[in-house]
């Protein structure tokens, strides 16, 4: 198998991104996550980027044309030529077909989409179970990672608090987007053949060897 060319998919608090980081120093190949992508472009004043911002600036939507060129021209450059993992990208089976285009003009293709299975009500647990301390930022969780005292830092003492974004109804709402926009896309991978399903309920220890073992299968297969 020449190339590596991985899209993580699950809901948010799934644990993707630990994972992504991971298999990153495993494989020595980049990931790629389109929010800092989108960020950096625009930090950068690139034209992709100035033009990403003209959306941002009146509060709506990048355009799916704008997110794929600029997940092309990051696929292109040098460090991604022995693969990539994708986060947050193709959130739609729209951006995935653009994004099977863009790999077929460059002669690649998408090794195996990897969904990072986790119930809604984990996820709600998860997520709405985390503190933030008001002074640093620190980061705890009543369940996983309590602190010594409840609502107050271990670091520096500032007390904790849940964000808004991290409640319970506003957690159910981002599993309802993304039930809606991005589960789809398990259907269309599962159609091609490239879908691969995790229990992401295990430890991410477990999660990373299941995963290392389903790539390990994949280019047994491929060199057959």
């Amino acid at each position: 198998m020449s190339e590596l060319n991985l899209i993580l998919i699950g809901p948010p608090g799934a644990g993707k991104g630990t994972q992504a980081d991971r298999l990153q120093d495993d494989f020595r190949i980049p990931f790629i996550s389109t929010g800092d992508m989108l960020r950096q472009n625009v930090k950068d004043g690139t034209e992709l980027g100035k033009r990403a911002k003209q959306y941002m600036d009146a509060g709506g939507l990048v355009p799916d044309e704008v997110i794929v060129a600029m997940v092309a021209d990051r696929l292109h450059r040098p460090d991604a030529e022995d693969g990539f993992i994708l986060d947050g990208f193709p959130r739609t089976v729209a951006q995935a077909q653009a994004l099977d285009q863009q790999m077929k003009a460059a002669g690649r293709h998408i090794t195996a989409a990897l969904l990072v299975d986790v119930p809604d009500e984990e996820i709600i647990k998860r997520i709405s179970g985390r503190r933030v301390c008001v002074k640093s930022g620190h980061t705890y969780h009543v369940e996983f990672d309590p602190p010594k005292n409840d609502s107050v830092c271990d670091e520096d003492g500032s007390r904790l608090v849940q964000r808004d974004d991290d409640k319970p109804e506003v957690v159910r709402n981002r599993l309802e987007v993304y039930s809606e926009k991005t589960a789809p896309l398990i259907d269309y991978y599962d159609d091609q053949g490239l879908m691969r399903r995790v229990d992401g309920t295990r430890s991410p220890a477990e999660v990373h060897d299941h995963i290392r073992a389903m790539i390990a299968t994949l280019r047994m297969e491929d060199d057959v």
